[in-house]
């Protein structure tokens, strides 16, 4: 970024010691002291300079302010007050006085404050004013009236700093050359703060505490390089807890790539970030921004768990009780982005239904949607999300396939439990051992230690009879946390299949690209599982991501 420096002169004046009356066309010497140094020093000069007063003009010293109308050379010429003096002159902006000795003669008469020169058509009166004006300049008598002019270097702040960077320093809440002033605070305690229109230095400092107000700032005055080095602070320092805090900022100051940043942290740690405290205080179009994705990895569940506690926070905003009637009205549109049909029946039995926040109508409606076929229309979106990045991956837990695995609506069932997390996004099943058939099939994902099924799907698949598995596939991706016991579930309607045998109890998977490895470790699951275990049975297969 661009600084920029402001040097400042100070130019001296002086007047003649004594005129004597009636010396209105003489011209007077002057000592001058008006050459300027360099960074505003004003050395001094001992050579005699005069110069006349122009043609109706009238010149006074008034804190070293040089008033003169048409004066072809404003530093030297007559003044009033008739002593011998120095006059300083410097620019407006100057804040720091000089300081000056002024000899003064016991003279209390001078020369007259308005001098004239009159020119004649004759020559003789150009003569006569001619003669006059050389008898008129004396010679300097050696009384009191003409001492010696004393005058103090200029103080030069510039020329004790040795680099611009500490020019800087030096201005930096100083009145020197200060164009600007704040005020902060209120009645007796208020503080007026000098500043300066440009930037001090290219050096950023930049902390939690003050980062957005100086992203603030660098958008207001645009300064694109504090910007960057805000955004760059703010990437860097990105995580689950902040992330909707940082995405109502970035939307506020228009930043699309940190905007962006935050939604795949958003998209990656959920349930983190919905459970984070700044989630309440966002306001209501980065609620909608963030529930109209497709890439959000949570259960829908919690997602409307996470809205009707920011509709509360919203409410007492608005000074509102929170009735459910009130929730629904400051939810506004954010209440249709909740995938409610993407919910297991048990889930939208035990919280959306009777939340009070959904009207009769649309739970009717839902309740319908889980329990019959065909499923009717309902006002809700059901198009799965897909939280998923990289490639599928599937281990298989046979290592030999057998024939007549028989079904009589019971359900085929397995525990397994993962070394880190993954998300499930369907089963590969056994198919018919009699040629080409088609199965109807429910598939779950269990948590043992609730009971609570965590995804399902009522869906059906087309097998050709040979012993490959068929992928059968859940609505959204079930979340498997690394350590926690699950039950794979399958109930399956149709002719006997091939089956599986000689299973494994632990099943690796290494990502090619990575090398990282993914262990599944596989137990019987009691109570009815119609004969599916370890060793033999059908589930042959799990899809997944990482």
């Amino acid at each position: 970024m661009r600084c920029c420096v402001c040097l400042f002169q100070q130019s001296l004046q002086c007047s003649p010691s004594k005129m004597a009356a009636g010396e209105s066309n003489s011209r007077s010497s002057c000592l001058n002291l008006s050459n300027s140094g360099p960074l505003g020093n004003a050395p001094p000069s001992n050579s005699a300079h005069s110069s006349p007063a122009s043609n109706g003009g009238s010149m006074g010293a008034v804190g070293g302010i040089n008033r003169s109308a048409g004066n072809s050379n404003p530093q030297s010429g007559p003044e009033n007050g008739g002593g011998a003096e120095t006059a300083v002159r410097s620019t407006p902006s100057a804040q720091n006085p000089s300081r000056q000795s002024v000899g003064q003669s016991g003279a209390t008469s001078g020369a007259a404050s308005n001098m004239t020169a009159t020119s004649s058509s004759s020559s003789s009166s150009a003569s006569t004013a001619s003669a006059d004006a050389s008898a008129a300049v004396p010679s300097l008598p050696s009384s009191p009236a003409s001492v010696l002019v004393y005058r103090e270097p200029v103080y030069n702040w510039q020329a004790t700093k040795s680099t611009v960077k500490e020019r800087f320093a030096f201005l930096f809440n100083n009145e020197v050359l200060s164009d600007v002033h704040f005020l902060v605070g209120k009645g007796m305690g208020v503080q007026r703060i000098p500043a300066h229109r440009f930037l001090y230095s290219d050096e950023v400092q930049i902390g939690p505490e003050t980062v957005m107000t100086t992203l603030y700032t660098a958008k207001k005055y645009a300064v694109p390089a504090l910007e960057a080095h805000c955004v760059e602070f703010l990437k860097k320092n990105l995580r689950a807890d902040n992330a909707f805090m940082l995405l109502t900022q970035a939307r506020l100051f228009d930043e699309p790539q940190l905007a962006s940043l935050c939604l795949e942290n958003i998209d990656k740690n959920t349930a983190d970030a919905l459970a984070a405290e700044g989630f309440t205080d966002i306001d209501l179009d980065t609620l909608v921004a963030v529930l109209e994705r497709d890439t959000l990895g949570v259960r829908e569940v919690r997602l409307f768990g996470a809205a009707v506690r920011w509709a509360d926070a919203e409410a007492q905003r608005q000074q509102l009780q929170p009735t459910p009637e009130n929730k629904r009205r400051v939810l506004g549109k954010a209440l249709s982005l909740i995938r409610f049909p993407l919910m297991t029946i048990e889930e939208f039995a035990a919280g959306p239904a009777q939340s009070g926040i959904l009207t009769d109508r649309e739970v009717v409606s839902l309740f319908l949607h889980f329990t019959v076929n065909p499923k009717p229309h309902v006002e809700f979106i059901d198009r799965p999300r897909c939280c998923l990045r990289g490639k599928e991956c599937s281990i298989t837990r046979f290592s030999q396939v057998e024939s007549r695995w028989g079904y009589s609506g019971t359900s085929d069932r397995i525990r397994f439990s993962v070394n880190r997390r993954i998300f499930v996004v369907g089963f590969g099943l056994y198919g018919s051992i009699h040629g080409p058939t088609d199965y109807q099939v429910n598939i779950q994902i269990i948590h043992t230690d609730s009971n609570t099924v965590l995804g399902q799907n009522d869906t059906g698949f087309s097998c050709d009879g040979t012993a490959s598995t068929f992928r059968v596939m859940f609505k959204e991706p079930v979340e498997i946390l690394p350590s926690v016991n699950y039950i794979a579930c399958a109930t399956l309607k149709g002719p006997d299949s091939h089956y599986g045998t000689k299973g494994m109890r632990k099943v690796t998977h290494e990502a090619p690209a990575t090398g990282t490895k993914t262990c599944f470790t596989f137990c019987y699951a009691a109570g009815n599982n119609n004969g599916t275990s370890v060793e033999d049975g059908q589930i042959p297969e799990v899809i997944f991501y990482t």
